[in-house]
Protein backbone atom coordinates (compact mmCIF):
# COMPACT_ATOMS: atom_id res chain seq x y z
CA UNK A 1 0.00 0.00 0.00
CA UNK A 2 2.46 2.25 1.17
CA UNK A 3 4.84 1.65 -1.73
CA UNK A 4 2.18 2.42 -4.62
CA UNK A 5 2.04 6.22 -2.66
CA UNK A 6 5.28 6.22 -2.30
CA UNK A 7 6.13 5.93 -5.93
CA UNK A 8 3.47 8.33 -6.88
CA UNK A 9 4.64 11.00 -4.24
CA UNK A 10 8.10 10.60 -6.33
CA UNK A 11 6.85 10.85 -9.76
CA UNK A 12 4.92 14.22 -8.35
CA UNK A 13 8.07 15.72 -6.82
CA UNK A 14 10.21 15.22 -9.94
CA UNK A 15 7.56 15.92 -12.54
CA UNK A 16 5.17 18.70 -11.29
CA UNK A 17 7.61 20.27 -8.51
CA UNK A 18 10.75 19.92 -10.38
CA UNK A 19 12.94 19.67 -7.26
CA UNK A 20 16.20 18.19 -7.10
CA UNK A 21 17.57 14.93 -6.72
CA UNK A 22 18.84 15.57 -3.48
CA UNK A 23 15.70 17.03 -2.19
CA UNK A 24 13.65 14.26 -3.39
CA UNK A 25 16.01 11.33 -2.19
CA UNK A 26 15.53 13.69 1.37
CA UNK A 27 11.72 13.72 1.14
CA UNK A 28 11.26 9.98 0.37
CA UNK A 29 14.06 9.11 3.59
CA UNK A 30 11.88 11.03 5.79
CA UNK A 31 8.58 8.58 4.61
CA UNK A 32 10.61 5.75 4.62
CA UNK A 33 11.37 6.90 8.38
CA UNK A 34 7.59 7.24 9.09
CA UNK A 35 6.65 3.19 7.69
CA UNK A 36 9.44 2.32 9.56
CA UNK A 37 7.89 3.90 12.90
CA UNK A 38 4.55 2.53 11.85
CA UNK A 39 6.07 -1.13 11.48
CA UNK A 40 7.99 -1.02 14.59
CA UNK A 41 4.64 0.15 16.66
CA UNK A 42 2.81 -2.74 14.81
CA UNK A 43 5.11 -5.34 16.09
CA UNK A 44 5.31 -3.98 19.74
CA UNK A 45 1.12 -3.89 19.75
CA UNK A 46 1.30 -7.67 18.91
CA UNK A 47 3.70 -8.89 21.32
CA UNK A 48 1.62 -7.19 23.66
CA UNK A 49 -1.22 -8.79 22.72
CA UNK A 50 -2.09 -13.06 24.09
CA UNK A 51 -2.06 -13.99 19.92
CA UNK A 52 0.76 -12.06 18.68
CA UNK A 53 -1.33 -11.33 16.06
CA UNK A 54 -0.66 -8.13 13.87
CA UNK A 55 -3.10 -5.90 12.89
CA UNK A 56 -3.26 -4.65 9.09
CA UNK A 57 -0.69 -1.85 8.39
CA UNK A 58 -2.51 1.24 8.71
CA UNK A 59 -2.66 3.65 5.65
CA UNK A 60 -1.69 7.37 5.43
CA UNK A 61 -5.66 7.89 5.56
CA UNK A 62 -5.39 5.75 9.18
CA UNK A 63 -2.86 8.23 10.53
CA UNK A 64 -3.94 11.26 13.04
CA UNK A 65 -2.26 14.19 14.34
CA UNK A 66 -1.89 12.79 17.56
CA UNK A 67 -0.33 9.94 15.45
CA UNK A 68 2.75 11.86 14.52
CA UNK A 69 3.44 13.65 17.46
CA UNK A 70 4.07 10.78 19.17
CA UNK A 71 6.19 9.74 16.61
CA UNK A 72 7.95 12.75 16.93
CA UNK A 73 7.83 11.83 20.93
CA UNK A 74 10.01 8.77 20.04
CA UNK A 75 12.22 10.32 18.06
CA UNK A 76 13.03 12.33 20.70
CA UNK A 77 13.61 9.38 22.81
CA UNK A 78 15.82 8.29 20.28
CA UNK A 79 17.89 11.26 20.84
CA UNK A 80 17.49 12.83 17.07
CA UNK A 81 17.57 16.48 17.94
CA UNK A 82 14.97 19.25 17.15
CA UNK A 83 16.56 20.49 13.62
CA UNK A 84 16.22 16.79 12.25
CA UNK A 85 12.72 16.88 13.34
CA UNK A 86 11.84 19.66 11.93
CA UNK A 87 13.75 17.95 8.99
CA UNK A 88 11.23 15.08 8.95
CA UNK A 89 7.70 16.82 9.42
CA UNK A 90 9.10 18.97 6.45
CA UNK A 91 8.98 15.70 4.25
CA UNK A 92 6.09 14.75 5.96
CA UNK A 93 4.03 17.58 5.39
CA UNK A 94 4.91 17.17 1.50
CA UNK A 95 3.86 13.97 0.86
CA UNK A 96 0.50 14.55 2.63
CA UNK A 97 -0.12 17.79 0.58
CA UNK A 98 0.47 15.58 -2.13
CA UNK A 99 -2.18 13.00 -1.34
CA UNK A 100 -4.71 15.95 -0.86
CA UNK A 101 -3.17 17.33 -4.67
CA UNK A 102 -4.07 13.81 -5.80
CA UNK A 103 -7.19 13.51 -4.12
CA UNK A 104 -6.77 10.44 -2.11
CA UNK A 105 -7.10 11.93 0.86
CA UNK A 106 -9.99 14.46 1.76
CA UNK A 107 -8.44 15.86 4.97
CA UNK A 108 -4.04 16.64 6.12
CA UNK A 109 -3.58 15.12 9.71
CA UNK A 110 -0.33 17.07 9.73
CA UNK A 111 -1.95 20.33 9.25
CA UNK A 112 -2.10 21.59 12.79
CA UNK A 113 1.45 19.13 13.25
CA UNK A 114 4.39 21.39 14.32
CA UNK A 115 7.53 20.46 16.15
CA UNK A 116 6.75 19.55 20.22
CA UNK A 117 7.93 21.77 23.21
CA UNK A 118 9.49 18.40 24.91
CA UNK A 119 9.44 18.90 29.02
CA UNK A 120 12.53 17.19 28.91
CA UNK A 121 14.93 19.22 26.94
CA UNK A 122 17.78 17.03 24.75
CA UNK A 123 21.06 17.49 25.11
CA UNK A 124 23.48 19.22 22.69
CA UNK A 125 24.20 17.37 19.74
CA UNK A 126 28.12 17.65 18.64
CA UNK A 127 28.53 17.84 14.80
CA UNK A 128 31.44 15.06 13.32
CA UNK A 129 33.62 17.76 13.24
CA UNK A 130 32.85 18.75 17.12
CA UNK A 131 33.75 15.52 17.68
CA UNK A 132 36.74 15.45 15.90
CA UNK A 133 38.15 18.82 17.58
CA UNK A 134 37.37 17.05 20.81
CA UNK A 135 39.67 13.75 20.00
CA UNK A 136 42.09 16.18 18.56
CA UNK A 137 42.79 17.94 22.11
CA UNK A 138 43.47 14.90 24.23
CA UNK A 139 47.17 14.42 24.72
CA UNK A 140 47.84 11.04 23.82
CA UNK A 141 51.55 11.19 25.12
CA UNK A 142 50.00 10.77 29.01
CA UNK A 143 48.59 7.55 30.02
CA UNK A 144 45.25 9.07 30.53
CA UNK A 145 44.70 10.53 27.72
CA UNK A 146 45.10 7.10 25.93
CA UNK A 147 42.78 6.45 27.79
CA UNK A 148 40.40 8.87 27.27
CA UNK A 149 40.71 8.87 23.60
CA UNK A 150 39.66 5.08 23.72
CA UNK A 151 36.37 6.29 26.36
CA UNK A 152 34.97 8.49 24.04
CA UNK A 153 35.95 6.37 20.91
CA UNK A 154 33.80 3.85 22.48
CA UNK A 155 30.72 6.57 23.26
CA UNK A 156 30.49 7.54 19.80
CA UNK A 157 31.16 4.09 18.36
CA UNK A 158 28.78 2.87 20.16
CA UNK A 159 25.86 4.59 21.28
CA UNK A 160 26.62 3.93 25.32
CA UNK A 161 25.41 5.06 28.29
CA UNK A 162 27.81 5.89 30.73
CA UNK A 163 27.01 3.53 33.52
CA UNK A 164 27.58 0.99 30.40
CA UNK A 165 30.78 2.70 29.36
CA UNK A 166 32.63 2.25 32.87
CA UNK A 167 30.98 -0.91 33.40
CA UNK A 168 31.96 -2.50 30.24
CA UNK A 169 33.91 -5.65 30.42
CA UNK A 170 37.18 -7.15 28.81
CA UNK A 171 35.10 -10.39 28.42
CA UNK A 172 32.14 -8.85 26.64
CA UNK A 173 34.70 -7.73 24.08
CA UNK A 174 34.36 -9.75 20.69
CA UNK A 175 36.92 -7.97 18.40
CA UNK A 176 37.11 -10.72 16.59
CA UNK A 177 33.57 -10.25 15.38
CA UNK A 178 33.22 -6.77 15.30
CA UNK A 179 30.70 -6.60 18.37
CA UNK A 180 31.06 -5.64 22.07
CA UNK A 181 28.31 -7.17 24.70
CA UNK A 182 26.89 -3.84 26.71
CA UNK A 183 24.59 -4.66 30.09
CA UNK A 184 22.22 -2.08 29.67
CA UNK A 185 19.09 -0.80 32.35
CA UNK A 186 17.60 -3.41 34.22
CA UNK A 187 20.20 -6.00 33.53
CA UNK A 188 19.18 -6.14 30.10
CA UNK A 189 21.49 -7.54 27.59
CA UNK A 190 22.44 -6.22 23.83
CA UNK A 191 24.96 -6.70 21.13
CA UNK A 192 26.59 -3.39 19.54
CA UNK A 193 28.84 -3.28 16.64
CA UNK A 194 32.60 -1.68 17.63
CA UNK A 195 33.98 0.48 14.68
CA UNK A 196 38.00 -0.32 13.40
CA UNK A 197 39.06 3.47 15.25
CA UNK A 198 37.58 2.30 18.39
CA UNK A 199 39.12 -0.67 18.61
CA UNK A 200 42.36 0.68 17.62
CA UNK A 201 42.64 2.93 20.32
CA UNK A 202 41.07 0.50 22.90
CA UNK A 203 44.00 -1.56 21.94
CA UNK A 204 46.75 1.47 22.38
CA UNK A 205 45.26 1.58 25.66
CA UNK A 206 44.89 -1.95 27.37
CA UNK A 207 48.97 -2.36 25.29
CA UNK A 208 50.31 0.45 26.56
CA UNK A 209 48.62 1.45 30.02
CA UNK A 210 45.95 -0.68 31.34
CA UNK A 211 48.21 -3.83 31.63
CA UNK A 212 50.99 -1.86 33.26
CA UNK A 213 48.25 -0.44 36.54
CA UNK A 214 48.01 -2.27 39.40
CA UNK A 215 44.63 -3.53 39.34
CA UNK A 216 42.26 -3.85 42.45
CA UNK A 217 40.24 -6.66 43.04
CA UNK A 218 36.90 -6.59 41.60
CA UNK A 219 37.80 -4.45 39.06
CA UNK A 220 40.08 -6.93 37.14
CA UNK A 221 37.38 -7.49 34.04
CA UNK A 222 36.28 -3.67 33.58
CA UNK A 223 38.19 -2.67 30.67
CA UNK A 224 38.18 1.20 31.93
CA UNK A 225 40.12 1.74 35.34
CA UNK A 226 41.23 5.17 37.23
CA UNK A 227 45.20 5.59 37.64
CA UNK A 228 44.41 3.74 41.09
CA UNK A 229 43.80 0.33 38.96
CA UNK A 230 39.56 0.72 40.24
CA UNK A 231 36.41 1.53 38.79
CA UNK A 232 36.10 5.00 36.94
CA UNK A 233 33.07 7.14 38.31
CA UNK A 234 30.16 8.49 36.45
CA UNK A 235 31.49 11.94 37.63
CA UNK A 236 34.74 11.35 36.82
CA UNK A 237 33.39 10.50 32.90
CA UNK A 238 31.33 13.93 33.13
CA UNK A 239 34.16 15.61 34.02
CA UNK A 240 36.87 14.50 31.53
CA UNK A 241 34.03 14.96 28.78
CA UNK A 242 33.14 18.45 29.55
CA UNK A 243 37.24 19.22 30.23
CA UNK A 244 37.64 18.33 26.77
CA UNK A 245 34.60 20.42 25.52
CA UNK A 246 36.36 23.53 26.76
CA UNK A 247 39.71 22.88 25.21
CA UNK A 248 38.37 22.28 21.93
CA UNK A 249 36.31 25.26 21.99
CA UNK A 250 32.77 24.01 21.83
CA UNK A 251 30.39 26.00 23.74
CA UNK A 252 27.69 23.52 23.88
CA UNK A 253 26.17 22.38 27.02
CA UNK A 254 28.61 18.86 26.98
CA UNK A 255 27.81 15.51 28.72
CA UNK A 256 28.59 11.70 28.16
CA UNK A 257 25.24 11.15 27.01
CA UNK A 258 25.61 13.88 24.29
CA UNK A 259 27.96 11.30 22.38
CA UNK A 260 24.79 8.53 22.74
CA UNK A 261 22.20 11.32 20.98
CA UNK A 262 24.94 12.18 18.70
CA UNK A 263 25.76 8.62 17.35
CA UNK A 264 22.25 8.02 17.32
CA UNK A 265 21.87 11.30 15.48
CA UNK A 266 24.47 10.81 12.95
CA UNK A 267 23.46 7.26 12.03
CA UNK A 268 19.15 8.48 11.50
CA UNK A 269 20.52 11.69 9.46
CA UNK A 270 23.05 9.37 7.14
CA UNK A 271 19.70 6.86 6.34
CA UNK A 272 20.47 4.10 9.27
CA UNK A 273 17.03 2.37 9.82
CA UNK A 274 15.09 3.44 12.81
CA UNK A 275 15.00 -0.03 14.16
CA UNK A 276 18.75 -0.87 13.82
CA UNK A 277 19.30 2.03 15.47
CA UNK A 278 16.57 1.73 18.94
CA UNK A 279 18.44 -2.17 18.92
CA UNK A 280 21.59 -0.63 19.37
CA UNK A 281 20.41 1.81 21.23
CA UNK A 282 19.05 -0.88 24.12
CA UNK A 283 15.80 1.06 24.22
CA UNK A 284 13.27 -0.88 27.24
CA UNK A 285 10.33 -1.17 24.34
CA UNK A 286 12.56 -3.50 22.43
CA UNK A 287 14.29 -5.57 24.46
CA UNK A 288 11.63 -6.32 26.14
CA UNK A 289 9.84 -7.68 23.53
CA UNK A 290 10.40 -11.28 22.95
CA UNK A 291 9.90 -11.08 19.12
CA UNK A 292 13.73 -8.97 19.20
CA UNK A 293 15.27 -11.50 21.66
CA UNK A 294 17.56 -12.92 18.68
CA UNK A 295 18.93 -9.70 17.02
CA UNK A 296 20.01 -9.61 13.23
CA UNK A 297 23.82 -9.00 14.35
CA UNK A 298 25.20 -8.39 10.84
CA UNK A 299 22.24 -6.37 9.57
CA UNK A 300 23.64 -3.94 12.82
CA UNK A 301 26.96 -4.04 11.46
CA UNK A 302 26.11 -3.83 8.12
CA UNK A 303 23.97 -0.18 9.55
CA UNK A 304 26.77 0.86 11.21
CA UNK A 305 29.63 0.45 8.60
CA UNK A 306 27.14 2.04 5.85
CA UNK A 307 25.90 5.11 7.98
CA UNK A 308 28.11 5.52 11.00
CA UNK A 309 30.89 8.77 10.33
CA UNK A 310 34.00 7.36 11.42
CA UNK A 311 33.39 4.27 9.27
CA UNK A 312 32.30 6.44 6.12
CA UNK A 313 35.69 8.40 6.97
CA UNK A 314 37.64 5.30 6.93
CA UNK A 315 36.77 4.38 3.31
CA UNK A 316 38.78 5.65 0.63
CA UNK A 317 35.43 7.04 -1.06
CA UNK A 318 35.50 11.20 -0.11
CA UNK A 319 37.82 10.39 2.84
CA UNK A 320 37.78 14.30 5.08
CA UNK A 321 40.75 15.54 6.37
CA UNK A 322 41.13 14.56 10.51
CA UNK A 323 42.85 16.57 13.20
CA UNK A 324 45.39 13.63 13.34
CA UNK A 325 46.31 13.77 9.87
Amino acid sequence: MWQSYIKGFHAYLLLERSMSGNTIEAYLRDIGKLVQYLEIQQVEKAAALPEGQPSPMPGPGDLTLETFQDMLAWLNGLGLDMRSQARMISGIKAFYKYLLVEDILLTDPTELLETPKLHRKIPEVLTYDEIQRMLAVIDLSQPHGLRNRAMLETLYACGLRVSELINLKISNLHFDVGFVKVLGKNDKERLVPIGEEAVKHIGFYTEGVRRHLKIKKDSENLLFLNRRGSKLSRIMVFLITKQLAKLAGIEKNISPHTFRHSFATHLIEGGADLKAVQDMLGHESITTTEIYTHLDTDYLKETVLNFHPRNVEMRGHGRRQTADD
